[in-house]
Order: structure tokens, then C-alpha cells, then sequence
């Protein structure tokens, strides 16, 4: 199990402190591993192999000169969906980086983005040099924002 599930099993599966809190504490400790995450106040929701969530805030850190969600904000909470993604469903014996990524951007994030980073576990099994993960955003009312394609590189560890 990595390292990435063990903390979001942890910190959203403790009664005491609860499940809001508990992933509020799991994305400072993943932005801990990549503090530049931290820029966009990600609220991971879903954390589970093969499909991930997180929603970014709106508020203005993050927005541009006419007050929506800046497309860079946009592409760094699908990066951090992607990466949270690549680490809870990567099998033990492969590594990855990020390698590319092709978005569109579709219409103006002007709420709250629901950031989902999605793949099959067949592409896991026989994984070796590309894999392509399936990112989007999305508004408060379903349209989506941002949609395309992060290419990672996987490789045997070694």
C-alpha cells in the first residue's frame, strides 16, 4: 500500500477527529511532498485507485482578471489529482513521472472545480512507458471546465 493511501486511510478513517478534518489534514500532508499543491487549497474527496477527486476553492488566490478560477490553478489541481491517483494505483514494483499534458479549456470556471483524475486498471497491468490518465474540472452545476490528457511514464523500479 503506498504512501498516499495509508495517509488518506488514516486521517479520514479516525472517528475522533472526523472525516472533513481528517481530509482536510490529508492534503496538507500531501502538499507537504509537493508544497506548490498547496497553492490552490485542494479539498481532496475522493481517494481511491484508479479515480480520484479533489475540489479547488474559488476564492481569489486563485482567480484571474475577470474572477474566475485561473487556468494554471486549474491545471495544478489536475496534476494533484493525477499524482494522488498515479500513487494509490501504481503497482509496487513501477514508478512514474508526468510526462506531458494536453487540456482544453472548455467554458469559465466561475464556482467551486471538481477535479477528477480517472484511469482503468487495465492500463495499470500491463503498464510500461506511456500511460495516458483522463482529467476534467467542473462547476458547481456539472459543466465541465477543463477536460484532457496527463501522459505519464512508467518504468520498472531499479
Amino acid at each position: 500500500m503506498s504512501m498516499v493511501q495509508k495517509l488518506w486511510d488514516v486521517t479520514t478513517g479516525v472517528p475522533v477527529i472526523g472525516n472533513t478534518v481528517g481530509k482536510r489534514v490529508f492534503a496538507i500532508g500531501f502538499a507537504q511532498k509537493a508544497p506548490y499543491f498547496a497553492t490552490i487549497h485542494p479539498r481532496f474527496t475522493v481517494v481511491e485507485a484508479n479515480h480520484v477527486e479533489l475540489v479547488i476553492p474559488k476564492r481569489r488566490s486563485v482567480q484571474n482578471h475577470i474572477g474566475t478560477v485561473h487556468a494554471i490553478a486549474l491545471c495544478n489541481g489536475l496534476e494533484a489529482a493525477m499524482g494522488a491517483l498515479a500513487e494509490v494505483t501504481i503497482p509496487a514494483d513501477k514508478r512514474w513521472i508526468p510526462k506531458g499534458m494536453e487540456v482544453s479549456y472548455t467554458a469559465k470556471a466561475t464556482s467551486d472545480i471538481t477535479c477528477i483524475a480517472e484511469t482503468d486498471q487495465e492500463q495499470w497491468d500491463t503498464a510500461e512507458g506511456d500511460l495516458p490518465v483522463r482529467v476534467r474540472g467542473v462547476r458547481d452545476d456539472g459543466t465541465v471546465v477543463i477536460e484532457g490528457e496527463i501522459r505519464l511514464w512508467v518504468t520498472p523500479k531499479g
